[in-house]
């Protein structure tokens, strides 16, 4: 059985790219900082696990998934190889994302993003709700009606 969960924080935004042809397929992958249960030298210490997802999951990561948001998936690890520009064989080992979903409320996943992107000053995110749309548990409010549209329904 190869079956992989892990609960991290996302390193970046992913990167969305859409496959060519007829019936474009989206692929987004980004990298998960998943803490390790031991310190080392007093300091703890993180694995760095790219992951990929592909078409409605894809689409998923591009509209909800920010830096610095702690996420669980679900997947399956997937090895490959390819022989990069200079002829030298190089080894992939991937996680295949078949599901994810949020591991915090988002008002405590923008202050771990807004303290990550201080620390490593990157621009915050362009797009954040309004004010009146996010209820008093940091949760946004989602119309009657909108159930067709959402990804994981």
């Amino acid at each position: 059985m190869n079956k992989v969960i892990l609960m991290g924080r996302l390193t970046r935004d992913p990167d969305i790219r859409y496959s060519a042809g007829d019936s474009s397929l989206a692929v987004a992958r980004y990298t998960l900082a998943v803490d390790r249960r031991f310190k080392r030298d007093g300091e703890a210490t993180a694995d760095f696990i790219g992951c990929v997802a592909f078409g409605r999951s894809a689409e998923f990561a591009e509209k909800y998934l920010r830096q610095g948001m702690r996420i669980v998936i679900t997947g399956r690890i997937q090895t490959g190889s390819y022989t990069n520009r200079d002829g030298v064989k190089v080894y992939t080992t991937d996680v295949v994302v078949e599901d994810q979903e949020f591991a915090e409320s988002k008002s405590v996943s923008d202050s771990h993003a807004a303290s990550y992107h201080q620390n490593y000053s990157s621009p915050a995110p362009a797009t954040a709700p309004a004010p009146s749309a996010v209820s008093a548990d940091g949760f946004m409010n989602i119309p009657d009606g909108i159930d067709e549209e959402l990804p994981f329904n």
